[in-house]
């Protein structure tokens, strides 16, 4: 994977970087970003990570997320530039009424914008991990256990620790470098998959229950009801979208997070070939061909069946 050269040549010629990444984020978003802040600082450069939402407390984990800060509304933005880190245009980030000296995205998504005065997409590279990899190792800094621990997760939660179709020899090849840096895997798989509360299990509970089977879709969903029953936040339904692909009949997944009444968060997540990216696009959402999501306004019901109507032609082809 050859990192573009004026991409490194903006990262050395600059002094103080604006990190940002995509609401809601996930192990590599926070990893990419944090294990790039630690190396730019590493250079004497300066960096303010920022996403818009909160760290969520199953991530914190990772080493460095205490860096991260949701407001930059007291920095004169015009003056800086601003690294996308997983997610490629400002809207995806969180951020509005900013403008920055300069602009460089880093991402790996399938629905590619035109947002960036510098831009380094790879759709076929498993995690924005693997990308900041490369990346690190042409600035010549060294993996420190904090950077390969942040890594290893990125890579780790990308590729469904190491199940999903995306698990190639490359992310195998980095990750073992990662582990000798000290990334420790059983840690990252404790922390991933084996903390959660009681009523972060309850929420589960009811969500499986609300299992609605459509040919080879299967849909769940939690609203905000369900929340306040629980006592639990939506970064506890992290992970919920995968679970019914356990079904071998089940092609695509669909799990409904309610935002607001008549607004609701669908997360997709797809077998083999099937390219639920596009899918999400017709919703004006993006992703991933085996993970992407959407929004979309309409009851749970009307969501359900312009959902199905979507996927349908996906199911009828050979």
């Amino acid at each position: 994977m050859k990192v573009p050269p004026d991409l490194l040549s903006f990262l050395k010629e600059e002094d103080n970087f604006i990190i940002a990444t995509h609401i809601d984020p996930e192990p590599d978003a926070i990893g990419s970003s944090i294990a790039l802040s630690i190396a730019l600082e590493r250079l004497g450069k300066k960096t303010v990570l920022y996403d818009r939402d909160n760290i969520p407390e199953i991530y914190r984990f990772l080493p460095g997320c205490e860096k991260f800060t949701n407001s930059i509304s007291s920095l004169n933005t015009s003056h800086l530039p601003v690294i996308l880190l997983d997610c490629n245009t400002l809207e995806r980030a969180g951020i509005k009424n900013s403008s920055f000296r300069l602009t460089a995205v880093v991402d790996h998504h399938e629905t590619e914008q035109t947002y960036g005065d510098i831009k380094w997409i790879e759709p076929e590279a498993a995690a924005t991990g693997i990308m900041v990899f490369y990346l690190l190792k042409d600035l010549g800094i060294k993996i420190t256990e904090d950077i390969a621990l942040n890594l290893y997760s990125a890579i780790a939660i990308d590729t469904g620790t190491f199940r999903y179709s995306n698990t190639t020899s490359e992310v195998f090849r980095i990750s073992a470098e990662l582990v000798e840096a000290g990334a420790k895997p059983a840690y990252v798989a404790h922390s991933l998959y084996e903390t959660w509360s009681e009523h972060r299990f309850a929420l589960l509970i009811m969500a499986l229950n609300t299992l609605d089977i459509k040919d080879s879709l299967a849909i769940t969903f939690v609203t905000k009801q369900m929340f306040k029953q629980t006592g639990t936040k939506p970064e506890d339904t992290e992970n919920f979208a995968n679970l019914p692909r356990v079904m071998k009949n089940i092609k695509i997944a669909a799990f409904f997070r309610e935002l607001n009444d008549n607004h609701w968060k669908v997360s997709l997540r797809s077998k083999g070939d099937i390219n639920v990216a596009s899918i999400a696009k017709g919703f004006n959402g993006g992703g991933h061909k085996n993970a992407a999501g959407f929004e979309i306004k309409a009851s749970l019901e009307s969501g359900k069946e312009a959902l199905l109507k979507a996927v349908s032609p996906v199911f009828k082809s050979p």
